[in-house]
């Protein structure tokens, strides 16, 4: 016979993962002109710039911080070996502690694009905050660049950040585990429907 507490525990997880699949379903997209396009747009033009990036010779670059930079990480790896698409995450340590050292943490990712980006390539910015003065100042170095944007943010509608990408997804949650899990859902469903989830074989 189940006990009062793991009674509570299953309830409780039954009670996160309704949150989070209506979290999902809710997620906003937005244009570089704070007009709401549909969800399912905002993802195609993303697909479609990731390609349009990596056909062009050019690169896709992820920035983000804590969890967001374990994100980072991951899909770089994932649109390099699985979709074939030229990518990089930002996170080396020891560029993150030499330039945090030298020029301040705000500047860590934004002289890392100033080092390494070159027009035509693609900015993913991720922040669950979206305020974090190092994530914001990366996208002021991409655009110095001539780079394309993509952001994803959540924690409240007026963030900075929210409004600073070419397309922007917002997911309206204070909680930092629905905010990162459900970026990472984002971008790997434009990964894996781009790669043919879904379609019958």
């Amino acid at each position: 016979m189940l006990d009062k507490t793991t009674t509570d525990f299953r309830s409780g997880l039954d009670s996160y993962f309704s949150t989070l699949a209506d979290l999902l379903k809710s997620a906003e997209a937005t244009d570089g002109a704070k007009r709401k396009i549909a969800l399912g747009e905002g993802c195609e033009w993303f697909c479609r710039a990731a390609h349009e990036t990596h056909n062009s010779g050019n690169k896709i670059m992820f920035v983000g911080n804590g969890g967001s930079a374990g994100i980072c990480s991951h899909l770089a790896v994932d649109f390099s070996k699985n979709g074939g698409l030229r990518a990089m995450a930002f996170n080396d340590p020891s560029a993150l502690t030499c330039l945090g050292n030298d020029l301040g943490y705000e500047n860590v990712f934004a002289k890392q694009i100033e080092f390494h980006g070159r027009a035509g390539d693609l900015l993913v910015a991720i922040s669950s905050s979206g305020r974090s003065p190092n994530i914001l100042k990366a996208v002021k170095a991409a655009r110095a660049a001539t780079c394309r944007v993509v952001t994803f943010s959540g924690f409240t509608e007026d963030n900075d950040l929210r409004s600073a990408g070419d397309v922007n997804f917002f997911v309206q949650s204070k909680e930092y585990g629905f905010v990162e899990v459900a970026h990472l859902a984002l971008c790997h469903a434009v990964l894996d429907i781009d790669m043919g989830w879904g379609k019958k074989a």
